[in-house]
């Protein structure tokens, strides 16, 4: 049974994204590979800064694999 203080323990971890436009949003190019950064809103009330390295050089690929991981998650907007 899920009371209603215990219904944020429930949900799964939710990604939160500004999109200001741009296909760059959320990568960066870092001595030459690209890195992603985003936030995750955890069931705790806290947020997680989360960069990590999309292991390529290559901007289009990067792209895709910035929209891969992003999908993984729920939105919230």
């Amino acid at each position: 049974m899920i009371h209603s203080n215990d219904t944020a323990a429930a949900q799964p971890n939710i990604l939160s994204l500004r999109n200001t436009g741009g296909e760059n949003h959320h990568i960066w190019n870092n001595n030459g590979t690209w890195w992603v950064h985003y936030t995750v809103h955890l069931p705790d009330y806290t947020a997680q800064r989360v960069r990590r390295s999309l292991g390529t050089k290559d901007v289009a690929e990067a792209r895709r694999r910035r929209d891969e991981l992003l999908a993984r998650f729920p939105l919230v907007r």
